[in-house]
């Protein structure tokens, strides 16, 4: 007698969005549903709709998708799925893991832009300048990117995709300046993860989203 053969059967790994969410989970997207709401951006009708979708949802996927066209408002997990998985340009082998990076500017402008390549720990020095690093389409190496600021008497300006988010509170000093996180996303989840450390002296720290329309 032959011995029986055991039928393989395929199985595919799951993905984010195959994974079963929480209670929390449908109750925080319902938070944000509201918060749209109260933005203008949904009515009390799709309000209830969304809901009850929300409320039934058993997958991230049918959760996600719940928000999908509500630019700006995203459940968190989609925020971590949604990111790009950056790499270094063809040719280019990155920054060795650990290194850091130093930018310096004395008098002028320092600018940073477009699919430029984001060590995992970078410097930024600079002194009667203005600084803007935007990370737009940035090919970032690491999942938390470091960040240490040494501005005074300038601007810095921050850019950040959507998904990712900053971390502020390890700022050491704002002297005669300011600091505005316009993406509200300090202490929240998202992917890259922005940590700011150093200090801003004489000057301004803002930290926003890309800018949608004609004028970007």
């Amino acid at each position: 007698m032959g011995q029986e053969e055991t039928p393989v059967t395929d199985t595919k790994p799951l993905s984010e969005r195959d994974l079963r969410v929480s209670d929390d989970e449908r109750e925080h997207v319902v938070g944000v549903l509201q918060k749209a709401i109260g933005r203008g951006m949904i009515d009390l009708d799709e309000f209830t709709e969304r809901t009850d979708r929300a409320l039934a949802s058993r997958t991230r996927g049918e959760l996600n998708a719940v928000l999908a066209d509500l630019a700006g408002l995203y459940h968190p997990a989609a925020a971590v799925a949604a990111a790009p998985a950056y790499a270094p340009p063809t040719g280019y082998s990155g920054y060795p893991a650990g290194q850091r990076f130093e930018l310096n500017a004395k008098y002028s402008s320092l600018h940073r832009g477009g699919p430029w390549v984001v060590p995992s720990e970078l410097v930024v020095r600079n002194k009667y300048g203005s600084t803007k690093l935007d990370f737009t389409e940035a090919q970032v190496q690491s999942p938390v990117v470091h960040i240490e600021l040494d501005a005074k008497w300038g601007s810095v300006e921050i850019i950040i995709p959507e998904h990712a988010a900053v971390d502020v509170n390890a700022i050491s000093d704002v002297t005669l300046g300011s600091l505005e996180d316009k993406t509200r996303s300090n202490g929240r989840m998202g992917n890259p993860r922005y940590v700011l450390t150093g200090r801003i002296h004489g000057g301004s720290l803002v930290i926003r989203h890309p800018r949608r329309g004609l004028f970007g």
